[in-house]
This record gives structure tokens, sequence and C-alpha cells, in this order.
């Protein structure tokens, strides 16, 4: 359907296509604001959205935290079991080369939810979350008449401000509305002595997020049951909170592992001075022997098997209601998790492990049973919805997931990520294109690695002599898209400005810390 959204740069005329009901004619337009911005779109009323939007199909996001894409069956993970996921995967596409624009929750989300990167919006870190300024795929869904919704984490600013959604369902915004303050230290001598909860949480039982996980689960199903009947389109987000930590699961997924074994990277001496630094600040690892290590991935295991069925129980929610026909399906992840691999826990690092996401879609028009190669990100997300409601974003860094998947695999097109949270004492960028990763610090050298031969990123190219011309293009192709001096220096005074307003180092020294969100209550 072509319902545009305007997009930033004007106001666009409201257009039938082929799939008007005949003698259908274009409701009155209005004039909105959106912040500074004032648009026209089309005055929808309810009747209007039953002859017109008839035809059009609902879009399920299913969004889980942190989850690593080789822990799924359909990525060839000899061990993990994920039936529901390998569902979607068999049904639609899975890209094999997805990433997110920043290997963290709060910057992540910001960038999914507007299609914008991160040094755009200035949602920099876990303290500077998203707050509802710059339009949401659900804004633009909204205006166009589809009933939109969330239900479970959000990691946004607070509840009182407009994301998008007509509402917000047991939804976990940022601590206090103000994140994790901690994180603004970027100091070489700032440290993390939470990381100790992490090992200290492995084992068996029903975790706080877990717990969550089922209730969001429940809503989702009673959610899509209820509006199964609906004459208007829907856009629900189903954000779930496994896999990521407390590594604490049910008895049942425990069970599922018995042995997880080790992990697929050994632990290694990272040499690179700012993967080190990282490393010192998020040291999980310090608490971990070798047992721990088979028991932290067996649980986490288990928590990618406990997620799977939660995201079965929401889309057979859909073929019971005689709504998956018309129903497209996504399903991702904000980040990753090293899990182990290179004796690294979390996220954070711009490995793959930790900048990939797994990314499957499913529903009307997409092939199915196929894996792309073409690199792909979050903020392709954020165009996919926006491109399925038939709106429009011409501000958007990302292109609709559909049209990735129904053109020949493109290996060369780049994506990006980037990092300025804590542990980070400079600015992390990476940009992916064809065989090459290659990985910016402001003011440190550089890593390179060739994927193609070298999957496990072992073999750093960032110095070699052979690979100059390599990493030249590379950082052109890097620099097409940001300067990273100018945003890393940026980041740095923006969040200098924040800690100021808590007091500095002592003001932050007051507010609650913690090792993970706690859940809503």
């Amino acid at each position: 359907m072509a319902l545009p959204f305007v997009s930033e740069g004007g106001m666009q005329p409201l257009t039938h296509t082929p799939r008007d009901p005949p003698g259908s004619t274009s409701p009155p337009r209005t004039s909105l604001k959106y912040g500074a911005d004032e648009f026209s779109a089309p005055r929808v009323s309810r009747s209007w959205v039953r002859v017109r939007l008839r035809v059009m199909e609902n879009v399920l996001i299913i969004l889980s935290d942190e989850h690593s894409p080789r822990f799924m069956g359909c990525s060839g993970h000899p061990v993990v079991k994920t039936p529901h996921l390998d569902a979607i995967a068999a049904a639609g596409v899975r890209f094999s080369n997805a990433y997110t624009p920043s290997p963290i929750c709060v910057p992540a989300r910001a960038s999914l939810a507007t299609g914008r990167w991160v040094h755009q919006l200035g949602t920099w870190g876990s303290a500077e979350p998203y707050r509802g300024e710059q339009r949401s795929w659900a804004h633009i869904a909204r205006a166009v008449g589809y009933t939109t919704a969330s239900i479970g984490k959000l990691h946004y600013g607070a509840p009182t401000e407009d994301h998008g959604f007509d509402e917000e369902i047991v939804p976990m915004h940022v601590v206090n509305e103000v994140g994790w303050v901690q994180a603004l230290d970027r100091s070489s001598a700032a440290d993390f002595p939470e990381a100790y909860e992490f090992a200290a949480d492995i084992g068996i039982g029903e975790s706080s997020y877990v717990s969550y996980d089922r209730a969001i689960t429940a809503e989702a199903v009673g959610w899509i049951n209820r509006h199964g009947d609906d004459d208007e389109p829907w856009v629900l987000l189903v954000s779930f909170v496994s896999p990521h930590f407390p590594l604490t699961v049910p008895q049942k997924y425990w069970d599922q592992y018995g042995d997880a074994g080790g992990p697929e990277i050994g632990a290694l001496d990272e040499d690179h001075p700012q993967v080190q630094q990282l490393a010192r600040f998020f040291n999980y690892h310090d608490s971990f022997d070798d047992q721990l290590v088979r028991d932290g991935r067996r649980a986490y295991f288990g928590l990618c098997s406990f997620l799977d069925d939660q995201v079965g129980k929401v889309v057979n929610s859909l073929d019971a209601t005689g709504q998956r026909d018309d129903t497209t399906i996504v399903y991702t992840s904000d980040h990753g998790d090293m899990a182990g691999n290179r004796g690294l826990w979390a996220k954070s690092y711009m490995y793959e492990d930790s900048c990939g996401v797994p990314l499957l879609i499913e529903g009307p028009g997409v092939p199915t049973d196929v894996v792309c190669s073409t690199p792909a990100n979050l903020v392709d997300v954020h165009s996919t919805v926006v491109d399925l409601v038939g709106g429009a974003d011409a501000g958007a860094r990302g292109s609709s997931l559909l049209q990735l998947a129904n053109s020949p695999d493109d290996p060369d097109r780049v994506t990006f990520s980037e990092y300025h949270d804590g542990g980070a004492t400079t600015g992390f960028f990476m940009v992916r294109s064809g065989r090459w990763k290659y990985v910016y610090y402001v003011g440190d050298r550089p890593q390179l690695f060739d994927l193609a031969a070298d999957p496990d990123e072992l073999d750093d190219l960032g110095l070699s002599p052979e690979h100059a011309t390599v990493r030249t293009n590379l950082e052109r192709q890097l620099r097409e898209i940001v300067d990273p001096e100018e945003v890393s220096a940026r980041a740095f005074e923006d969040q200098a400005a924040l800690l100021a307003s808590f007091g500095g180092l002592d003001g932050i020294g007051d507010q609650l810390r913690f090792n993970h969100t706690p859940t809503p209550t």
C-alpha cells in the first residue's frame, strides 16, 4: 500500500494504488506537529480505516536481549535447540550477517526505533535513552491508522513520554528514568564492582527475568487474541529480556544441556589496548573457573531454549486466531553476547558474538527458506516497518528487509556499528563490507578481520602491511558514514555535561548501582 508518511524533506501527497477498494476516495488531510516539525497526514476515521486498510497486513516484531546469532539451530549450532525460531527461518529469510548499531541495550534500541545511527541521535550509552523526540516506526504506523502497542522491555526514558505506541504494556524503561549513570565515567580509572554478580547468579531457578518473560508472553498472547477480529491492522512489539543475564534458568531448560561444552573460541590473551581496557572494566571472567564457564554456557543455552518456547507461544497465538497468513514476523535481538568465547562474557565488544544479531523475517511477500548474506542492521527493521505500513521516512539510514530479501545477495553492502559507553576510553566504530570487518578506535590502532578466511577473528590484520589498501578503503567507507574524531569528542562532551548535572563522580555514586536493569513491578 502507498499511504506515505511525510518525510523529513517535506509533505507528500496521498496516492492511491491498485489495492484501493473500488470507489474509495482519499480522506481529508490534517496538519500535524511532531516536535519542531510540521507535516501532513490523512485525518483517518475508523470507518475509513476499515475500508482503506483491510487488505494491509499486521506486523509482529519479536525482540530478545543479548542473543548471539550463532546460538540457534537454524544458524547451524550443534547444541542449542530453538525449533520455533528455526521454523520462522524456514518459512522466511535468515540474514546471516546482521549487526547491531551499538553493542549495548539503550543506544541499540534507540536506533532500532528511529532508523538513525547512535551519533545522529546522541543516545550515546546507557544513561542517554530514546525519549520520543525523533519519530519512530511506531509514530509513523500510528499516524497512518495502525494500532500500535509494545509489551515488555523498551529501555526508553520514561512511560510518560510518547514513543509512538497506543499502549505500553508491562514496559521496562531505564532505571529511575535516567539509566546506568555510572557508565558516564569513561576514564581508565573507572571500575564496575557489580561484575562479580554475573558468575554468582549462574545456576538453576526462576530469576526475575524469567518470570518477567513469562508475563510478557501471557500479555502478548492475550493481546493477539483480543485483536484477532480487528478491522484495523496492527503493529505489535513483543520484547523479551532473555537470554540476558542473570544466567539463572529453570530446571527444565538446564536439564536439556547436560554438558554444553566449552566455548567455540577458547580464552585468548587479547593484545589490543582498547579490548584489554574493556575487559578490565567488564571483568566478569575473573570470577570464572573452567567448570563455571561450562555451567554459564549451559545456563545461557537453556535461556535461549526458554526464549524460543516463549516465541513459539506468541506465534502459535497468531495461528489460533487465524492471523498468521496476514502477519509479517520479524525476530531479532538488540545485540549479542560473548558467552565465554575468547574468555569474555556479555556485550560491548566489536567481535561477532557481541555486535552480531539474529535477524529473521517471515510473511507475505517474503521468500521461504532462504539465507541472505547481504549485511543487515537493526536500522533496517525501522525501514521494514515503515515500508509495510505504507509510510515513508527519507532520513532513515536503513533499507526494508523485504527489499533486501527479494534482491540478489549484496555481500558488499556496508553496515555500521559504534560504541560510546561504559569501559570505553575512546569511541569504537565498525564497518562490515564483503569479507572484511574493520574496527576503528579513535586515537588507537585499528583492527581488521577477514571473516571469510577467519570467521573466529583470530588473525588481526590491523597492522598488516599487505592489507594497507584494504584498510584505506574501509576507512574511507567509514568516514562516508561518520567523522569518528568529531563524534567521539561530541559523545565525551555530552557525557561530561550529563555527569556534571548529576553532581560529578560523587553525584553518580549516590545513584542506584546494578548489574542488570531491575524488572518493573
